[in-house]
């Protein structure tokens, strides 16, 4: 098949897509101004937060206390317009995408390649989470203290 075929089949970005894109090219601007502000970063996260709706706020201000208290040296910040927690070096360890984002069932915590979640030939990076318990919370809690080791 030609490129000039694929191109012409392809839908594009959804409008969603795109904006997280404007998002995260605004995110990169203010990162390289604030270069490693924590305030900076969290202030940014908890807008980003604010703007949910209730159930996916409710969840990333869970995910945010749950972070800040297992891994205190990752940096608070937005990432595609979601909360995310980076290393020292300013690459995202962990992040939560919410429902609302692209219109999912679920939310999702993901992890990148910088957490140290190895297991194996194989492991997950990223949960589906309809909904935040205590043993979402106990399992969020030791997922984010070993991707720090």
């Amino acid at each position: 098949m030609s490129a000039k075929k694929t191109t012409q089949e392809s839908q594009g970005w959804s409008d969603a897509e795109k904006a997280a894109m404007k998002e995260r090219a605004r995110e990169m601007k203010a990162e390289e101004r604030a270069s490693k502000d924590r305030a900076a970063g969290e202030s940014a996260l908890l807008a980003a937060v604010a703007e949910m709706p209730e159930h996916d706020r409710a969840i990333a201000t869970r995910i945010h206390e749950i972070v800040k208290a297992n891994a205190p040296a990752l940096m608070p910040k937005t990432w595609y317009g979601m909360p995310a927690y980076a290393n020292a070096n300013g690459k995202v360890v962990c992040f939560y995408q919410a429902s609302s984002k692209f219109d999912t069932r679920y939310s999702t915590i993901g992890f990148n390649d910088t957490a140290n979640l190895d297991d194996g030939n194989m492991w997950a990076t990223a949960y589906a989470l309809a909904t935040l318990t205590p043993a979402e919370e106990a399992a969020i809690a030791a997922l984010v203290q070993r991707a720090v080791r």
